[in-house]
């Protein structure tokens, strides 16, 4: 235990939180080293979207001692880059920590000598990073674990270009955060503290308003912020965008960290739209919008004759790219997507005539991928969608606001969101997406997920269900021109794609697969083609990828 010993006081010895000194200090007494271990193994690095893990003491979780020493982190990375002078814009969501880790992030920050613009309450996270671009903010931290499960919390981080950092910044901050000593904290009464006022917030609003929306309109929509921060804004946004006939779900609508009515609170998920749907139906809506619980991603489902469809990101993707390109190509501005989503956004802007770029999985890639004219439009396959460049991340809100302006126009033309799937279908053919995700649980989790990986890699299948694997690809060596990044993708001839990597915010493997058929006979039929083809695979892939308790 000598070494536990040495860790644990060292580690105690800088946490200012009680609770958590005195609960790791028993478990040296009791010479738990599993529990330790569990604590301190393997500690938090900045992943897709920065820092994120279960509210627990130690490294490996988020905690009071965590996020001053990432604080810590970001005063020391600035310096290093020479920031004169720096700013930085501090907001949180509502769950369970997240306003001691506020508190933590300003306090570090003034102590530090660094300039903090605070938001005045919880707010969806796209409010951080629109403040760092309007007020010039030398970078911005948001306390939130975005759709994680109740139990995690999260530090995101961005830089001045109000994109989430990369390398090497990441880098940097994680060295400066590993050697952080003793802080000083400072108080809110300090000269360098200030408030976002409603005028700066109002700004945001303002210009979501003027680009999306429709003075007035009929269309039915049923609302829900799935228990996060975001229902307050959205639903004062499409009031104020002109939608008459706005429902919401009052079960999910006010901020609850416990997210009683979901297993995740996470639009993806299946069910998590079901009560959403439910409203929608004694409504009478046509279309229901979901924000995760801090408002930077979107969900929806549609009315159809036999029911309810809930959409796929890639359907989201590509009905809010048929109603931006042409803007794209007008004003010389780039779309982007990531490696896993897919492939359809590169063939409708060909045909558009705008660039189109692939980027590693995670906005803080696709909002940098615009080059010279910028970003027109951004989105991953995770319900991730940045539709305007006054924010440089995904945000949920102006992609909601874009996606009901799509769905009001469409409607008074006599169409709807699946006529215009059915549109993009026939013309550039059906990208069949589906994707399969396996959980693992324990301190050995991410072990045994990059072990699955590998495997796949070093001894790929040479068939999943009835299609054949002509290609493997350890994306570990690098893919076209990108980046190393963990993951495998598997070619299935001409008929489409499978990744395989595991996901930078939960302990899961993640698959994404994309089949396109050949374009024989009706659009029904080659759907329901892709659709017994992806049964085979994701079953195949699920057997490949059982990763233990």
């Amino acid at each position: 235990m000598s070494d536990w010993t040495a860790r644990v006081r060292a580690w105690c010895a800088l946490d200012p939180d009680e609770h958590d000194r005195d609960t790791l200090e028993a478990l040296l007494a009791a010479g738990d080293e599993t529990a330790l271990a569990r604590h301190f193994e393997p500690p938090l690095t900045f992943g897709t979207a920065g820092l994120r893990g279960p509210e627990e003491p130690g490294p490996a979780g988020m905690n009071r001692a965590t996020v001053r020493r990432a604080t810590q982190g970001v005063a020391a990375w600035l310096a290093e880059r020479g920031v004169a002078d720096p700013l930085v814009v501090v907001g949180r969501d509502a769950r369970r920590g997240s306003e001691r880790f506020n508190d933590e992030v300003v306090a570090t920050l003034l102590g530090a000598g660094v300039r903090v613009l605070e938001l005045p309450r919880p707010l969806p996270t796209p409010f951080v990073p629109y403040c760092v671009k309007a007020v010039g903010a030398s970078a911005g931290v948001v306390v939130t674990a975005s759709h994680n499960p109740p139990r995690d919390n999260g530090y995101k981080l961005y830089a001045a270009d109000g994109a989430q950092i990369l390398a090497p910044d990441d880098e940097l901050v994680e060295r400066h955060m590993a050697a952080a000593g003793p802080a000083r904290p400072g108080s809110r009464g300090a000269p360098g503290h200030a408030v976002a006022d409603d005028h700066l917030l109002g700004r945001y609003r303002d210009h979501l308003l003027e680009r999306f929306a429709v003075g007035d309109s009929d269309l039915a929509i049923t609302y829900t912020p799935l228990h996060g921060v975001g229902g307050a804004t959205a639903t004062d946004l499409l009031a104020r965008a002109g939608y008459r006939r706005l429902d919401v779900v009052a079960a999910q609508f006010e901020p609850d960290p416990a997210f009683p009515t979901l297993p995740f609170p996470n639009p993806e998920e299946p069910g998590a739209l079901d009560l959403a749907i439910a409203s929608a139906q004694a409504a009478g809506s046509s279309l229901v919008l979901a924000n995760d619980p801090d408002a930077d991603r979107l969900g929806a489902a549609v009315r159809t004759p036999e029911g309810w469809r809930v959409l796929r990101g890639d359907e989201i993707g590509a009905l809010l790219a048929s109603t931006l390109l042409e803007g794209a190509r007008l004003e010389g501005r780039t779309v982007a997507t990531s490696l896993v989503s897919s492939s359809l956004l590169a063939a409708m802007a060909a045909a558009a005539g705008v660039a189109c770029a692939t980027t590693l999985t995670g906005f803080k890639w696709i909002a940098r991928a615009g080059g010279p004219g910028g970003l027109a439009f951004g989105y991953e396959e995770a319900l991730g969608f940045a539709v305007d460049p006054f924010v440089a991340d995904k945000d949920g809100l102006s992609a909601a606001l874009c996606l009901a302006r799509l769905a009001h126009e469409l409607a008074a033309a006599g169409t709807t969101l699946l006529g215009r799937l059915d549109e993009l279908e026939t013309a550039f053919g059906v990208h069949a997406t589906s994707a399969l995700s396996v959980r693992a649980s324990g301190a050995d989790a991410p072990a045994r997920i990059a072990a699955a990986v590998g495997a796949l890699a070093a001894e790929p299948p040479t068939r999943l269900g009835e299609l054949a694997v002509t290609g493997v690809e350890d994306l570990a060596r690098g893919w076209r021109s990108l980046p190393a990044t963990e993951g495998v993708r598997l070619a299935l001839g001409g008929l489409g794609r499978v990744v395989v990597r595991p996901s930078g915010t939960e302990p899961k493997v993640k698959a994404y697969l994309e089949l396109t058929p050949p374009r024989e006979g009706s659009l029904a039929a080659q759907r329901a083609r892709a659709a017994s083809w992806a049964e085979g695979v994701l079953s195949d892939l699920s057997a490949r990828l059982q990763l233990g308790s």
